[in-house]
């Protein structure tokens, strides 16, 4: 489904002077439909830099990276959208919009995208449930706790039906238990057929979880089992 292949990623000095920084090196790996990987590693070690690549929010200095076999390197501006909407983000500081309602901070995915008003609200409808948010509909943001809102923003992300989730440190900003209300779902949301990829530096979780996990460090992949650990 998703596979890199030899990929790079080095951001200029803004000093004119200052040495490149480079943030991914020479890294390759494939992820296969309706798997869960996680990718771990310290702070600075990619991960971010490598969810960014496969939404093409950024391009690789060198290497390529296909999705569903297409190399997404060759998309054209237009063609972007599309690869997007086969892809659902989940960030770690929720970027929910404080002035709309639960269903609305929802809503405005399908919205975008020309869904009309029944379609929008039985889609709605249906994620607020997965994610147990129903009576949370026409709340808003500053009224929910960090894990509700989190929540919310996983019920976004999957409410265009994606083929992959990407959580980018979803359980960052959370306490210990709302963190494990959150591999929940994410595990739930794996079980229903979406493939999942969950970059995190949570030791403790990745131990718990016993699945895939690829390591980083310093922008190269030092480990990729399948039953991993994190150990670093």
């Amino acid at each position: 489904m998703i596979s890199l292949h030899q990929i790079s990623k080095i951001y200029s000095s803004r000093q004119k002077s200052g040495p490149p920084t480079i943030a991914l090196e020479d890294v390759s790996f494939n992820i296969n439909k309706e798997e869960f990987v996680s990718l771990v590693g310290k702070s600075g070690a990619g991960k971010t830099t490598l969810l960014k690549l496969i939404i093409k929010e950024e391009n690789p200095t060198k290497g390529r990276i296909f999705f569903d076999n297409k190399d997404i390197s060759k998309l054209k501006k237009f063609q972007i959208p599309h690869l997007r909407r086969k892809i659902g983000v989940v960030f770690q500081d929720y970027k929910l919009f404080p002035k709309k309602t639960i269903y609305e901070n929802i809503a405005y995915i399908l919205e975008i995208t020309g869904k009309s008003d029944q379609e929008v609200a039985w889609n709605v409808s249906q994620v607020l449930e997965i994610v147990g948010l129903q009576n949370r509909a026409y709340n808003f943001p500053n009224e929910l706790s960090g894990g509700e809102k989190q929540r919310v923003a996983i019920a976004r992300a999957l409410v265009h039906r994606p083929e992959v989730i990407l959580a980018d440190e979803p359980t960052g900003n959370l306490d210990p238990y709302n963190t494990f209300e959150i591999i929940r779902l994410l595990i739930k949301i794996y079980e229903m057929g979406t493939t999942v990829v969950l970059a995190t530096h949570d030791k403790e979780l990745i131990n718990v979880l016993k699945k895939r996990v690829i390591t980083l460090e310093n922008g190269k992949v030092i480990r990729d089992e399948q039953k991993g650990r994190f150990i670093l």
